[in-house]
């Protein structure tokens, strides 16, 4: 799996609160979760994002509450993966069930800028910053978490799995 595209860059501590603000937690849809991602931290977020891009973040994206509509609100905002120096344990395991690409990958988030553009490979465990001619080694996803990224998340890929057999 490879993703390319321009980063929207944040510091450390990014908390689900401000991925997805709690007054915005009365509806489950990714579409309406999307109008309102990122909005207390940077309110042209929803504007600027095109489908592909990418959120670049220091250590511990994704702290906080446990919900699930974070990783929601980013992907079905067109933010095709994530790139953090660490994640919270929840919100990683909440993407990666969630079916949103995250990447742990501590120099490329340190040396990464707004605008730039990446490519990230997650077989490979690559992270190439295309604007300034840098790449990264990153944490490989196994192929089986590949597999549920494909599949869309965790109950599409049991369900699939549950099909198959």
């Amino acid at each position: 799996m490879v993703f390319e595209g321009i980063v929207h860059a944040y510091g450390r501590d990014v908390d689900t609160d401000v991925i997805i603000p709690a007054r915005y937690l009365t509806t489950s849809d990714p579409v309406e979760l999307a109008r309102h991602a990122m909005e207390d931290i940077d309110a042209d977020f929803v504007r600027r994002v095109q489908p592909g891009d990418i959120v670049v973040a220091l250590e511990n994206f994704g702290c906080g509450s446990s919900r699930e509509h974070a990783p929601v609100a980013l992907r079905a905002s067109g933010v095709s993966c994530v790139v953090a120096a660490s994640f919270a344990r929840i919100f990683y395991r909440n993407a990666i069930n969630t079916g949103l690409p995250i990447v742990v990958c501590p120099d490329a988030a340190r040396e990464a800028h707004a605008g730039d553009r990446l490519r990230v490979d997650l077989g490979a465990g690559v992270v190439e910053n295309l604007s300034q001619g840098r790449r990264y080694a990153a944490e490989a996803f196994p192929r089986f978490m590949q597999d549920l990224i494909d599949r869309g998340g965790l109950l599409p890929y049991v369900k699939a799995h549950m099909q198959e057999a």
